[in-house]
């Protein structure tokens, strides 16, 4: 039975996981290459031993622990790295230096808590039958770095489980949350072009303007997600950028407009791209003119084993009480390429709350917020989940 005592051991790492989240945190990187926070794991784990793995599409590691009582079943850990492109507002003492990016999504924590479950599980390792992979992914934030590391082969053989945790600064303290079936939802990035003729303002009979058209095909889009799909089965459209025209005089050409479709299973996400498609292009026509949709895939939903829910459960249940886990009632409409992971093998993203304690958590900055604040003194907890779930499932599997 796992107890407090995974949790005091993660807890004695404290101090070499927040420095480990701050040293990362001021100096992110963004995309699939990320090599000074990849050196930056490297040199804080030089001394456990790991036998690490590295491909030729990205600065992704994985580093393997093989347990000492045996050989046995094969988990994975996954922690991301990359950042966003965006300036940093913390005023934090060891906020951003690189002008342009920030760790807003909360990664450097998910790095550091994964090196401090490697630490946890290393000291623990005569107790371990089985093999333990650390994956510390870059290019999460849009970049398919999931994607590019199996299909480097770094996650072969395939483990038998996964697990991974996504900080959240508007969620209350120390609170894991989780939820069997769909977690997150998959995003696609659209791109609708709607080709008129242009002429002067002034007579628009004389030309195709094509904005009014633009707007009506936002209109019926927004319709069709109330009217052609089932609510229990939701889709988000929504077009985030449109643009045209030069002068408050001139019809434009053309109008360019591009965002996002989000869905929650598989059938609705090919449905949806077909609908976009048949109003861009059927409003179009209507008016004389015509729309070209160009459709930029993006992650697949993010699928959670019901097994391997109720394993984590278990895990927080008893390493931080019969309060520490919460069951979420519905998916939220984010999005994530651990994903591309839990397509392959069976597992489940946990949420961990990083709110301050005793705060409103409800008025906290959200992730991708330039001002998302971290209560460090959560990621001890993240640690020992982490380590918690991989020493379970040797131990066990899912049968606990």
């Amino acid at each position: 039975m796992l107890h407090h005592e995974l949790l005091e051991q993660a807890r004695g790492f404290s101090g070499a996981i927040i420095a480990l989240r701050r040293a990362i945190h001021a100096e992110p990187e963004l995309g699939l290459h990320t090599p000074k926070t990849r050196d930056k794991v490297r040199a804080a784990l030089a001394h456990l031993p790991l036998i690490w793995r590295e491909g030729p599409s990205t600065t992704g590691l994985v580093a393997t622990l093989k347990g000492r009582a045996g050989p046995g079943r094969r988990v994975l850990l996954r922690g991301d790295m990359d950042a966003l492109p965006m300036n940093e507002e913390t005023g934090l003492d060891f906020a951003s230096t690189i002008p342009g990016a920030m760790h807003a999504c909360g990664h450097d924590t998910h790095t550091a808590m994964l090196a401090g479950a490697a630490e946890v599980l290393c000291a623990r390792a005569d107790q371990l039958a089985g093999e333990v992979q650390f994956m510390f992914q870059p290019g999460e934030e849009g970049f398919h770095g999931a994607r590019f590391m199996l299909d480097d082969g770094l996650i072969d053989p395939l483990p038998d489980a996964a697990f991974a945790l996504h900080v959240m600064p508007n969620s209350p303290h120390g609170l894991v949350a989780g939820r069997a079936g769909a977690l997150l939802a998959s995003a696609d990035q659209f791109d609708v072009v709607v080709e008129g003729r242009g002429g002067h303002a002034s007579m628009p009979h004389d030309a195709l303007d094509p904005v009014p058209v633009a707007c009506e095909i936002v209109t019926a889009l927004q319709t069709a997600v109330t009217r052609r799909f089932p609510v229990s089965d939701p889709v988000v459209a929504t077009v985030a950028k449109i643009e045209a025209g030069t002068a408050h005089n001139v019809i434009a050409d053309r109008v360019a407009m591009r965002g996002t479709l989000r869905t929650l299973s598989p059938a609705n996400r090919a449905r949806l791209r077909e609908v976009l498609e048949q109003i861009a292009s059927h409003v179009a026509a209507a008016h004389g003119m015509t729309a070209s949709v160009t459709i930029t895939p993006g992650f697949p939903v993010t699928v959670c084993d019901a097994r391997a829910v109720d394993l984590g459960e278990r895990v927080v249940r008893e390493i931080a009480g019969a309060k520490g886990f919460h069951r979420l009632d519905h998916p939220i409409m984010g999005a994530e390429d651990f994903s591309y992971v839990l397509e392959r093998v069976p597992g489940a993203m946990f949420f961990l709350g990083v709110a301050h304690e005793g705060v409103d958590w409800r008025s906290c900055c959200s992730i991708h917020s330039t001002r998302m604040i971290v209560d460090e003194s959560v990621l001890p907890l993240g640690a020992a989940v982490l380590a918690g779930c991989a020493e379970r499932f040797l131990a066990e599997g899912f049968s606990g």
